[in-house]
Formats: C-alpha cells, structure tokens, sequence
C-alpha cells in the first residue's frame, strides 16, 4: 500500500499525482537504472519544476522505506509553501524598510533553518533566500524549529545563490558574507539595503558565493575553538545589523 507521511511521500502514483497537484517537491530519491514508464513520468514532471533528483541504491530506498513499497522512488515535499523574491520587496516596503535578507549557503541541518528562519524573523529581516540543491527544504522539522516565524517570514528558493546575488544588487542590495578571514563585524557599516549570508556548517560560505559579496565580516571570538555554530553566527551577526540600523534611525 502507497502510503503518504509527513512531507515524505512514497509510491508512484503519489509521487506523480504529488506533482500534478502542484505540491513541491524538495528532493526526489530514485532507483538508480530504473527507466520504465510511471519513472519517466516522475523524471518529466520533475524536470518540468527543476527538481533535485538523487539516484540510490535499493539498499538506499528500502533503508528509507517506510511501508517497504516505495516502488523504487521517494520524494521529500515542503511542509510550507515557498515565497517569491518580489514577496521579499513587498514586505519591506509595506513596513517602509530598506530590504534586509539572509541569504543560506547550502544549510544542510534542518534544526539550523528552522533556527536561523526564527532569528531572520526576530531581528526584522523580510526574508531567506535558500538553494533549491544540496540543502535542507522546508521539512516538518524545520517548521517546528522555527517556533512560527514561517508563518510570518517569506523563504525563497532559488537555482543560484550567486546569480542571485547579482540579481539583487541591481535593485540596490549589497551582501556581506560571515567568515573567519573577515573584517571584524563592529567595523563595518551593516546598514542601508542589507543581504547577510551564512554558509553551509562545515565549508562555510563557497568560494563563488563569497567572491560576489561585497563584505567578509568576521565574528570576534576569545574561545579555544575557533567558530560557531551556522544558527548562532546568523544570530550573532543578524543583530549587529539590527544594532546598527537602530542606531542609523536615529540619526
């Protein structure tokens, strides 16, 4: 029996029917070989919504199974819908700001979106921006984690977290990236049309996404190990922006 959980589909004909609805699909597992007609099907569609497509092992698919009739495909739908970027926009001028977002460097850890989409919401960002590829999407733990703020923070999911970028500094944004190597984030001026960036929890922020940021800012740190966990960095930075924007408004 096909059988649907969560945000964890699998089974053919749900899979199928799952993007016919148009419900979004985060990741697609399938068998690796598998070519026969209801998976060519799923192949299309999914190609239709550039969906990520990860091909497995059976030993993969059965060890994620869990009706042990997933027919040789899997997929991973989001638990809330996705925002566009003119949403992130609307939002900010509706509360006459200047945009300010995250942006996400393939964040892999769920309970790390969640945290960072709750802190994105406390300190007043009007959006996050995340990879469609090699990252988390909106899971069920992911809503949990972030106590809420799904419901009030826009999160957009695009190709290409550089173009992206690019994208958006036309429309008068400029980005600074959180690294070790950076400029100590108390002498930088982190006001105005603001894009932060965090990058993935082992690599940190990727070589491309950081050549198109026009800021390194660095996190001043007296411990014995030298960095921080990607929620508690968003943090850390998040309200240094909030700091100084309070101080700008002011003046």
């Amino acid at each position: 029996m096909d059988k649907v959980i969560e945000n964890y589909i699998e089974g053919r004909n749900p899979v199928i029917e799952a993007f016919r609805s148009g419900k979004v699909i985060d990741k697609l597992y399938i068998l690796d070989g598998c070519n026969d007609g209801p998976i060519m099907t799923i192949k299309r569609e999914a190609k239709k919504r550039d969906t990520f497509i990860k091909y497995v092992s059976r030993e993969r698919l059965d060890m994620m199974s869990e009706t042990g009739m997933h027919q040789g495909v899997i997929a991973y739908t989001a638990a809330y819908e996705y925002s566009e970027l003119e949403d992130i926009f609307t939002l900010a001028e509706s509360k006459g700001e200047p945009p300010f977002v995250y942006i996400l460097d393939n964040i892999e850890d769920p309970h790390n979106l969640g945290a960072i989409i709750r802190t994105a919401n406390l300190s007043g960002a009007h959006g996050v921006i995340i990879p469609k590829n090699r990252a988390v999407g909106l899971t069920s733990t992911v809503a949990r984690t972030s106590a809420g703020a799904l419901n009030y923070t826009p999160v957009v999911r695009v190709t290409n977290i550089t173009k992206t970028i690019e994208e958006l500094k036309k429309r008068g944004m400029w980005f600074v990236c959180a690294d070790m190597g950076g400029d100590t984030m108390y002498d930088l001026n982190l006001t105005g049309s603001i894009g932060l960036v965090i990058g993935n929890e082992g690599d940190g922020v990727s070589r491309l996404v950081k050549e198109a940021c026009d800021y390194v800012a660095s996190i001043p740190m007296k411990g014995d190990i030298d960095s921080l966990n990607a929620s508690v960095a968003a943090g850390v930075l998040g309200f240094e922006i909030v700091r100084q924007r309070m101080n700008a408004s002011k003046k």
